[in-house]
């Protein structure tokens, strides 16, 4: 039964708290875009480029390993 648990993330090459707080991440920084979009719906002119901007970063989130560093990633996400 555990190993339907670390399977997937074993995969990944991360242990099954660090898949799971990855995930979390993507979660949070997709419902910041959401936001953002919802925003964007009645007010056109604010938020132009949030989704195209974030995009590479989305990219990056979902394909990274766990030696890769923060700090591009941090870049590329803006710090929101």
């Amino acid at each position: 039964m555990l190993k339907k648990f670390t399977h997937h993330p074993n995969e990944q090459g991360e242990t099954y708290c660090e898949h799971m707080f990855n995930a979390w991440r993507i979660i949070i920084f997709l419902k910041k875009l959401e936001l953002k979009c919802l925003v964007h719906s009645v007010f056109p002119f604010w938020y132009t480029d949030a989704v195209s901007s974030k995009l590479e970063c989305l990219e990056k989130m979902v394909h990274r390993s766990s030696d890769d560093d923060d700090t591009e990633l941090y870049e590329v996400y803006g710090g929101d």
